[in-house]
């Protein structure tokens, strides 16, 4: 059975959609026939269920239902729980999207910004695994001027929840403005962060998870494109 980590080799997938058996196929994949996302394919290669296949120019559709996954930037107030019944303000009711979809992590309630959704329980399952390596970007505003002590230590960890922060990266960009990039997701992190040095956060939005920019009006959706979908399971 094909999973969201495996992919499928292209030359059992040509077979599986009635083209070819695969020794046929590998021998039109050598032959440079078939293309994938614009590329020619090459024997062994792996396709997933967003990927777009053509064999001579003909596109193959996928004899299955293809995942849903959007990207949306959260208003401040809505809730990342798919819990309709406890929470009114919730992410699924906002965005009223006409299929079961869930977010990938969290991005709480009084932050604005950038965070996934999707129908796709594996790519959740990936990501939530991997998510000491994710990069997630983030501009903030606090309450008072930002010192160079600041900067240096919100990036050379602090301790909050029992643990000491990973060192990151952090970027002065105004007066009371920074960017800072983590690689870590604990509750809170960044408010719980400047709260220690004695700063309050007064704006905080989301604005990468690793290759995905922000590039949507508040509380606007959209769909990824293949070429977004296709890292997350390289």
């Amino acid at each position: 059975m094909q999973t969201k980590e495996q992919g499928l080799r292209l030359n059992k997938f040509l077979s599986k959609q009635g083209h070819c058996s695969r020794r046929e196929a590998d021998r039109i994949i050598a032959q440079r026939r078939v293309v994938v996302n614009g590329k020619p394919a090459e024997i062994g290669q792996k396709i997933f269920p967003s990927d777009l296949v053509y064999l001579d120019s003909v596109l193959i559709k996928q004899n299955k239902r293809k995942p849903v996954y959007l990207a949306f930037n959260k208003p401040l107030g809505i809730v990342c729980t798919t819990d309709t019944s406890k929470e009114k303000n919730n992410i699924i009711d906002y965005i009223n999207y006409p299929k079961r979809i869930f977010p990938i992590g969290r991005l709480d309630k009084n932050s604005q910004g950038l965070i996934l959704l999707t129908d796709d329980g594996g790519l959740v399952n990936k990501i939530l695994r991997a998510q000491h390596q994710v990069e997630k970007e983030y501009v903030v505003r606090v309450n008072k001027p930002i010192t160079a002590e600041f900067i240096r230590k919100m990036a050379g960890g602090l301790p909050i929840l029992n643990t000491k922060t990973k060192k990151c990266q952090v970027v002065q960009k105004s007066t009371i403005e920074f960017r800072i990039i983590l690689k870590q997701g604990l509750n809170r992190q960044i408010r719980r962060m400047c709260n220690y040095l004695g700063y309050r956060v007064k704006f905080l939005q989301r604005v990468r998870i690793m290759h995905i920019q922000l590039d949507l009006p508040v509380g606007k959706f959209r769909k990824l494109t293949p070429q977004e979908v296709n890292p997350f399971f390289e």
